[in-house]
């Protein structure tokens, strides 16, 4: 029994000991802000400071306490061991902050949506979606007699149809594509993670209009970060053109 105890008290002592990741999100009062710069101290002696979306992650021990800094301003500290759920400790501070992003307000829309006009256009054009190379395809007759699909076979000597068909599938790809690049890369959406005048925006939205490839397998994330870092090079080729070499 007693080196039961110690065992027990052992396994205590390292689950104490233990590290783990603590991370989450902070937001101002609004918790529609993220707030940027915000250092948050472990009372093991390691830091951690949120990045542009409010993000951070620090390593701790469960006999930790974390606690919130911004602005010299401290917050209460929250012992680790009685956060239930350490991947996603967020924080909502008393004040209120301008950040480069923002979590958007629930917005009703009643127009129609990328998803809507294509899912219309598939079922408008399935015959041409589904279409596939002819080839041949045995067929049941009415007597149970089993033979080659006369249709089928007539279809794969239609070469100029086929061809078509191939071409106009393809072309209903491309617009398909496009129309969900300008559903993600618009002109509200660049305009407000840019701020640029609506001048350059034109300009900026024709030169960095992403690829489908890119658009499709970006998160929100990286696609925001995308248009931003974007802007910062546009900004700068502009300042550029707008320095002429002097004359000698």
């Amino acid at each position: 029994m007693r080196f039961f105890f110690i065992v027990i008290f052992f396994a205590l002592v390292n689950n104490l000991h233990a590290q783990l990741t603590v991370s989450g999100t902070v937001f101002d009062i609004s918790r529609n802000n993220f707030v940027e710069d915000v250092r948050v101290v472990s009372t093991g002696g390691l830091f951690a400071v949120t990045d542009s979306m409010g993000r951070y992650s620090i390593l701790v021990k469960l006999s930790d306490s974390i606690s919130f800094i911004y602005n010299n301003k401290p917050t209460q500290k929250f012992p680790v061991a009685s956060i239930k759920t350490p991947d996603q400790f967020d924080l909502s501070l008393k004040l209120k902050v301008e950040s480069r992003y923002s979590l958007l307000k629930e917005v009703k829309i009643f127009s129609r949506s990328y998803k809507q006009d294509s899912l219309e256009n598939r079922e408008t054009y399935a015959d041409v979606f589904e279409y596939k190379k002819p080839g041949v395809r045995s067929s049941m007759s009415p007597g149970g007699v089993a033979g080659a699909d006369l249709n089928e076979l007539i279809n794969i000597f239609r070469f100029r149809r086929n061809k078509q068909l191939r071409a106009f599938r393809q072309r209903l790809e491309i617009q398909e594509q496009d129309a969900y690049i300008n559903h993600r890369f618009n002109k509200i959406f660049v305009k407000r993670i840019t701020h640029l005048p609506e001048k350059s925006l034109d300009s900026f939205m024709v030169w960095y209009r992403p690829s489908y490839e890119f658009v499709s397998a970006s998160s929100e994330l990286d696609f925001n970060q995308y248009v931003l870092e974007a802007s910062y090079q546009y900004i700068k080729l502009m300042q550029l053109k707008a320095v002429k070499p002097e004359k000698n």
